[in-house]
Parts: structure tokens; C-alpha cells; sequence
């Protein structure tokens, strides 16, 4: 049987890891590229603030090309969306015909990407959707995944906790409001290792810096949210 070609929107981190172990798995699907938008004024994956050599050797090990959506330093959603649909165009002239994404339960975003993919003839994949979060760390980890925190939301957590790895001991001390894969965008990871790579990706933990941001779907400009973020550094 002949595979559906697909790519796999590619965030850097933990859920997009272990839904990419899912689709490897499965014969119908080829993947051909790992699709990642990229803040190209900071040269850095959007929103995990990643830099962009750690991704590109994220993909050199798991041995799927990388493909960078750039974006600029504070796109508008016109701007965003046009962006992407000229990637994806691209990518579906070369016979993709499927997009795959490590979302679990948002369904809002869900709908969002269905509507939008569908205009371009594209279908969708969702490996790990609607599984238990709590289940599918701990499977993360039962497969030899691993991660460390790269961001994570000011009101749930301090500068201490970037830059440090998830195991165990991170999920029993998580604060209850927390969602165990960062699910509602408590925090954000980047993936260095696990059964999709050919070898773990070295890096050391540099600076930690605050940031605040406009708070979505507030009307008052004060309305801001803290995040703290991690500089890896590639070895």
C-alpha cells in the first residue's frame, strides 16, 4: 500500500516528540518534513524561543528534513496566515497530502486548523489527541524520551524551574492548576532525546530571562503575562 506523504508541524517539544513516535509507527503515513515556524528576526522557533541550530540538529538526529516557516519579529495574524499558507502550498505541490500535530485537547485550536487545512486540501493527523496528559508523560518518559524546560508561565512557576529536565520528580511536584504535558501553555520544552533520535542532542543551560507579553483576548492593554525562558546553548 502506498503511503499518504506528510509533514509534521513541528513545535521542538514533548507532545510533538511523542506524537512523532506515533505516526513513524504507523505504515499509512510518510513523514517528509518537520515544518516549525521560526521568529526570523531573533532566529529563534517561536514561541519556545529556541535557537535555530538546536532544531536543525533535532532534525538532523531524528533524520527528517527541517523546514522553517519565517516569520517576522511580530507578525499579525493576516500576516502569519499567509506565511503558512505559502509553505503549505508548497509542500502540498510536492505531493504532501497530509499535516500531522502533537495537539491533545484544545479544541478550539483544533477547529482552527481544520478550517483553515481544509481550504488548502489538506488533511489532518492528530496521533496523541484526547489521551490522558498524565498518561501520556509517563509514557514519555517509560520510552526513554527526554526533555527539559525551555519556557514556562510566570504565575505558576519561577525562574528555578527552566532549564531543569522532566522526570519524575518534576510531575509530583507540579502545582495542581498545572496540566502534566503544559497543555493549556504552562510551560514548553525542547525534546533531546528518545526513540525517534539517532542521538541525543548536546546543549548547555545559558541565560535566564523574564518576559511579559499582551494577555490574549484582554481589552485592557495593562493586562500582561510573565513568561521566564531558557537560552540553551549548543555544544
Amino acid at each position: 500500500m502506498q503511503k499518504h506523504k506528510a509533514f509534521f508541524n513541528w513545535s521542538t517539544g514533548k507532545d510533538a516528540a511523542l506524537a512523532l513516535y506515533y505516526l513513524l509507527k504507523d505504515d499509512v503515513y510518510q513523514v517528509d518534513h518537520l515544518l516549525t515556524t521560526v521568529n526570523a528576526h531573533y532566529d529563534r522557533v517561536s514561541m519556545h524561543g529556541l535557537r535555530r541550530e538546536l532544531l536543525e540538529l533535532q532534525a538532523k538526529s531524528i533524520g527528517i528534513p527541517a523546514l522553517k516557516a519565517l516569520l517576522p519579529e511580530q507578525p499579525t495574524m493576516d500576516e502569519y496566515a499567509a506565511i503558512m499558507m505559502k509553505v503549505i502550498m508548497e509542500l502540498k505541490s510536492g505531493g504532501c497530502t497530509h499535516a500531522a500535530f502533537g495537539d491533545i485537547f484544545l479544541e478550539d485550536l483544533k477547529k482552527y486548523r481544520e478550517s483553515q487545512f481544509q481550504k488548502m486540501g489538506i488533511e489532518l493527523v492528530f496521533p496523541i489527541w484526547q489521551k490522558d496528559t498524565k498518561s501520556l508523560i509517563e509514557e514519555f518518559l517509560s520510552l526513554g524520551f527526554k526533555a527539559v524546560i525551555v519556557a514556562a508561565k510566570a504565575a505558576h512557576f519561577d525562574e528555578s524551574f527552566v532549564g531543569t529536565m522532566i522526570d519524575h520528580s518534576f510531575l509530583n511536584n507540579l502545582p495542581a492548576n498545572v496540566d502534566p504535558c503544559g497543555e493549556n501553555g504552562e510551560f514548553h520544552t525542547f525534546c533531546f532525546d528518545g526513540p525517534i533520535f539517532d542521538h541525543p542532542i548536546s546543549y548547555d543551560v545559558g541565560e535566564k530571562i523574564y518576559r511579559e507579553y499582551d494577555a490574549p483576548g484582554e481589552n485592557e492593554s495593562d493586562k500582561k503575562m510573565g513568561f521566564w525562558f531558557c537560552d540553551l546553548l549548543p555544544k
